[in-house]
């Protein structure tokens, strides 16, 4: 296990790691960045669930964006969500985890795409969100249905975002590590 691993705190920047027990297929082994955790409550973005809708579909002003839009979670799947690495250039952007920041003023976002398009792929589009109540989380987390992990650069915007869960699980280590072998479905073993 990597040092301080265990002692990781849920807070913004986390990234919560489904175990391998967790059988709700909306998470099943997900990796979720914790874009924002308090007392009334967590939202989430889910790293490695890629759609094949590309961003330029859904706004022609974002058709420079060369990542596809992600499946974000579950909860209003209607809605988009962004992270992006413009630092502060987009007001109103809460900085998550490194230099990854979530939302800010979207028209804004769009105006600078269009006019430097080079800063495209230092953005990533999601549909929908993954969110709890307040003490929902603590709770799940206390069950063992996540593994916490510190949040990396990398990992948020790395490639190859599908095999995103076995990558964070080998980098933690140890017993964790090794859940990277556990089957997808335990029944057909």
């Amino acid at each position: 296990m990597e040092p301080g691993t265990s002692h990781v705190r849920l807070a913004t920047g986390a990234l919560l790691v489904a175990a391998p027990i967790l059988e709700d297929p909306n998470f099943h082994r997900t990796v979720i960045l914790v874009c924002e955790h308090g007392e009334k409550g967590s939202f989430g973005l889910v790293l490695n669930r890629p759609l094949t809708l590309r961003p330029g579909e859904v706004f022609d002003t974002l058709s420079a964006v060369p990542h596809p839009i992600a499946y974000g979670g579950p909860v209003q799947p209607e809605t988009m969500h962004f992270l992006h690495r413009l630092g502060d250039r987009l007001p109103d952007s809460i900085e998550v985890v490194d230099d990854v920041r979530w939302g800010g003023d979207f028209e804004l976002l769009q105006a600078l795409l269009e006019s430097s398009p080079a800063l495209a792929g230092r953005t990533r589009f999601f549909m929908g969100y993954a969110g709890w109540g307040g003490g929902q989380l603590e709770e799940e987390v206390a069950e063992g249905a996540w593994i916490m992990a510190p949040g990396r650069f990398g990992e948020v915007f790395g490639d190859e975002p599908e095999d995103l869960w076995r990558r964070v699980l080998r980098r933690m280590g140890g017993a964790h590590a090794l859940l990277v072998n556990y089957p997808a479905d335990p029944r057909l073993n």
